[in-house]
């Protein structure tokens, strides 16, 4: 049996990639302008993150997925950037909420790294 903190971060990623279909126009909002194709792009990381979570449910899978996570929240960070940078993509919430993000980052990756 997998310790509860990693059925809950699979979770986590199972339903944020859902949320990639459910609202996109979000997640194109807040996409970098040098990334290309940005609808692909949305698509595309909701179901990484959908593979991902549902990876971290399998003891065999667990390093791989755990390892997907770190390299997708590494890329992130550049949207992290983004929305401290332009207001639009900043989707008005307060800048310390922005700026804290990227600590929670780092949090989130050593969490994923437990799993490798």
């Amino acid at each position: 049996m997998l310790p509860w903190h990693q059925y809950l971060m699979a979770v986590v990623f199972i339903i944020a990639g859902v949320n990639h279909f459910r609202n996109p126009k979000l997640y194109e909002r807040i996409m970098p302008p040098f990334i290309p194709a940005h609808k692909s792009m949305v698509a595309l990381s909701g179901i990484a993150e959908m593979i991902l979570g549902m990876m971290l449910l399998i003891p065999e899978n667990q390093n791989i997925a755990a390892w997907g996570i770190i390299l997708m929240l590494i890329i992130f960070f550049t949207v992290h950037i983004h929305m401290l940078q332009d207001e639009r993509a900043s989707m008005k919430l307060p800048r310390w909420i922005l700026i804290l993000r990227i600590p929670l980052q780092f949090g989130l990756i050593f969490w994923a790294y437990q799993y490798t």
